[in-house]
């Protein structure tokens, strides 16, 4: 599934030495395959905003940048999306900073000066890479992901690996799990794991979200109730605990529990005794507790509005399941997952999304985590006109939260937004001109770049005449 393969590939380049970003521009225009777009920029800011705002398909950045440094434009492109691959070059053939590079998780690193035919190759390796990884929806990875089938969580990358890994762990004693994450992370999924790989295995596996009910009718659907003990109680009924009995009960959302229903939670974690509402007969039962909630709890305890006692019977074992923002390696196996469930449910044979859609979708910050993402799947699959799924079948996404240099104050152009930057860039040379009085040395030093770098923008952008100041 996945991308058909195109002839096209963005470079973006950045680099304050604009003799390197000219002779990466002419080896990029001298290769008949890929066809290559050419975007350049002259610092960290500026980078990070073409990485934000368009589809770059292979990011070549200098170490040394004068708002920063080639390590900062790696992590926070990784961050925003882990498969757009990234070169670091440096002027320096220092074995411990090349380690530093690939550790940070550079793609690869080039030592300047680069040869011209080891970019070439590199790109179209880059090229052959990105068109697989595409195709298979997968970043690469050295360790087969474990069976959706079996596991019931898709994963690949190391965060969750490592919380699937305690899961299993715990999930062979008896002891009380509590779950943090935000909504949307599969809190209830990692529940029904740890069940299904424990002892309880072949016992109920009873679900109640807390947060939904009022409180009375929380106790009720909890703990049961007698016939005639309120209005309405036509009949006996066992509750959730009861239902529970000899397996586990997952309680979501504990942290919406009001404090006398805490009470009464705490006495039935810590003696196994439950009372039904209207009669006075403990019942003991033997019942594994999940909880799992949203909130911080640990700030709820230090605010007094969850008990101290009871969170510490609850946080035997803490596992708190990352935001699906925080494992973005994880998405392309999901969207292959989900891809292959909607087609099957919808009776569609999507192959999988455009390179500007799959752009787009990793760039997303995901605030519904991986409910959201499969919402997404779904929509995309039922209402796309083809067997690729492109960027007008996804919903209005909010842009990439990238760190733009770009003032908010500062009115957006016809152009678009190489005329934006161009403007920005144009005004911030010309207040710096104009505080320095047409020093082109002391311009520079006030906007922390060297003169040449300043005389190399001036000259991009029009010439001294563009600025209508005189210099010296």
């Amino acid at each position: 599934m996945g991308l058909k393969l195109t002839n096209m590939m963005t470079i973006l380049a950045i680099d304050d030495d604009p003799a390197q970003i000219e002779r990466l521009r002419l080896i990029c225009a001298s290769m008949e395959y890929p066809k290559i777009e050419y975007l350049e920029a002259t610092d960290v800011a500026h980078g990070l905003a073409f990485i934000g705002s368009r589809v770059v398909d292979l990011v070549l950045t200098d170490l040394r940048l004068p708002d920063g440094s080639g390590l900062d434009v790696l992590a926070r492109t990784k961050a925003l999306n882990p498969l757009i691959p990234v070169v670091v070059m440096t002027a320096y053939s220092d074995p411990r900073e090349a380690v530093a590079i690939l550790k940070g998780g550079a793609d690869d690193y080039l030592v300047k000066p680069t040869d011209a035919a080891a970019i070439q190759r590199l790109i179209l390796r880059i090229h052959e890479k990105n068109v697989l990884i595409r195709e298979a929806f997968l970043p690469p990875a050295a360790n087969p992901a474990p069976s959706p089938v079996m596991a019931g969580i898709i994963y690949r990358g190391d965060k969750m690996a490592r919380i699937m890994r305690t899961a299993a762990r715990c999930a062979e004693s008896d002891a009380t799990v509590l779950l943090s994450g935000e909504s949307g992370t599969g809190k209830e999924l990692v529940a029904r794991f740890i069940h299904d790989r424990g002892q309880r295995r072949d016992k109920p596996f009873i679900a109640v979200n807390i947060s939904a009910l009022s409180e009375s009718l929380a106790e009720s659907e909890l703990f049961g109730h007698a016939k005639g003990s309120f209005t309405g109680a036509a009949a006996d009924r066992i509750g959730r605990f009861e239902e529970a009995d000899g397996g586990t009960l997952f309680i979501d959302e504990i942290g919406d529990v009001s404090h006398a229903m805490q009470v009464k939670l705490l006495r039935a974690i810590q003696f196994g005794v439950i009372e039904r509402v209207g009669e006075n007969k403990p019942r003991k039962l033997n019942v594994r507790i999940i909880a799992a909630t949203n909130h911080d709890l640990a700030k709820l305890v230090a605010e007094k509005r969850f008990r101290t006692d009871l969170y510490y019977r609850l946080n035997v074992i803490g596992l708190v399941l990352p935001p699906l923002r925080e494992r973005k390696e994880d998405i392309g196996l999901l969207i292959d997952h989900f891809i292959k469930v909607f087609n099957a449910r919808n009776a569609r044979s999507v192959q999988g999304f455009s390179r500007e859609a799959l752009d787009r979708l990793m760039k997303h910050s995901f605030p519904g985590n991986v409910r959201e993402l499969e919402n997404l799947i779904e929509r995309a699959v039922v209402l796309c006109g083809g067997d690729l799924i492109l960027e007008q079948d996804l919903p209005l996404l909010e842009e990439p939260a990238t760190q733009s240099c770009i003032d908010p104050g500062v009115d957006i152009p016809a152009g678009g937004y190489e005329e934006a930057m161009k403007h920005y860039e144009s005004e911030l040379i010309a207040n710096a001109l104009a505080n320095s009085r047409g020093n082109k040395s002391a311009a520079a030093r006030f906007m922390g770049i060297s003169e040449r770098h300043l005389r190399s923008r001036i000259a991009r952008l029009g010439g001294e005449d563009f600025f209508r100041i005189g210099l010296n």
